[in-house]
């Protein structure tokens, strides 16, 4: 079994690089429109806070995170945008004393799990690793929001990696979350990252084939930017099908980004 540590230390390094960028904001920052709907700076990062509770429950407290599951059940269209609202109602040092505290704890809690254990969430159930993936992607991705209020251009790292894996991963949920019937056959797809290495995923042969910056296609899946601005390419029927409706997180899609028109 892989040393989940490395995965751990990356959300941390991708939480910690978020936190530089709000904590030292103006009141007035923490009320910037982001580019999701209704949403402030200050639903972001309470957003993060609340997510990041979620999880801590479920890695240790299943009968609490049990209830939080009937809760999302019970209002599946309003839940995160609830929990978003209560949070961004508090004072921006309240919100960040929050989200710190409760990332070093989930963060605690994930170093301390048992190896082979695996903890419920809104989808399967996850081993702690992927949960810190998983945490790791929406902090990316909200992050992004909170720099495109800011008009911040953040330097991509490797830490893309987790993003990236997880969207090529939930390309059959992609499809069947909107109905449509996943396509039968594995895609390759390459994506180059920051660094310059090349991230390789499903057979080389394969004839539905995606290609190009991972960084690029990591806001795809996380639907933080319109594919037409984006260097993601598509070989294959299926592999074009898929670029329209990839999404790297569970739930609906949400409204897509307006084109910018300024396409690579």
């Amino acid at each position: 079994m892989a040393d989940p540590t490395p995965v751990f230390d990356d959300l941390r390094a991708e939480s910690d690089e978020l936190d530089r960028l709000v904590a030292e904001l103006s009141p007035g920052q923490w009320s910037l429109a982001t580019p999701a709907p209704r949403w402030t700076v200050a639903h972001q990062i309470a957003h993060l806070a609340w997510t990041d509770h979620a999880a801590l429950l479920a890695v240790t407290d299943a009968d609490a995170f049990g209830k939080e599951v009937e809760k999302a059940l019970a209002a599946p269209e309003t839940f995160v945008d609830e929990g978003a609202e209560e949070g961004a109602g508090k004072p921006p040092a309240e919100i960040l004393a929050a989200w710190r505290a409760g990332r070093k704890a989930l963060d605690d809690a994930l170093r301390a799990a048992p190896a082979g254990a695996r903890f419920p969430w809104y989808g399967p159930p996850m081993a702690a690793a992927s949960m810190a993936s998983a945490r790791l992607m929406e902090t990316w991705a909200h992050g992004q929001d909170v720099a495109d209020a800011l008009g911040v251009v953040r330097t991509p790292t490797d830490r893309l990696r987790h993003v990236a894996r997880i969207g090529v991963r939930a390309r059959d949920y992609a499809f069947a979350i909107r109905g449509l019937t996943p396509p039968a056959e594995e895609f390759r797809v390459e994506l180059t990252a920051p660094s310059g290495e090349v991230w390789t995923y499903g057979p080389e042969g394969a004839l539905q084939r995606v290609t190009g910056p991972a960084h690029d296609f990591c806001l795809l899946v996380t639907r933080r930017a319109h594919r037409a601005d984006l260097a993601v390419r598509a070989e294959g029927e299926d592999a074009e099908r898929w670029l329209d409706v990839a999404q790297a997180f569970a739930g609906p899609p949400g409204a897509d980004r307006e084109p910018r028109g300024d396409a690579a």
